[in-house]
């Protein structure tokens, strides 16, 4: 299952940031973030909620809406 959230991490300084965040929630290697899509798209790839999703960011200083 695949889910995408618009968020507003910007760089690859960012992605660092979120990185030990979203490993921890999600598991490392199934999520990636293109940072070149206008809506910095954050794409899922195990099943999760947008919840558990929002609040991982959060604890990184980031953001997310589910699309």
């Amino acid at each position: 299952m695949e889910t995408r959230f618009k968020t507003n991490i910007k760089c690859d300084g960012c992605i660092e940031k979120v990185t030990p965040h979203l490993n921890e929630a999600l598991g490392k290697d199934t999520w990636t973030v293109d940072i070149t899509d206008p809506a910095k798209l954050l794409t899922v790839n195990v099943a999760t909620t947008e919840a558990e999703v929002k609040q991982a960011l959060s604890k990184a200083g980031y953001k997310a809406e589910q699309i």
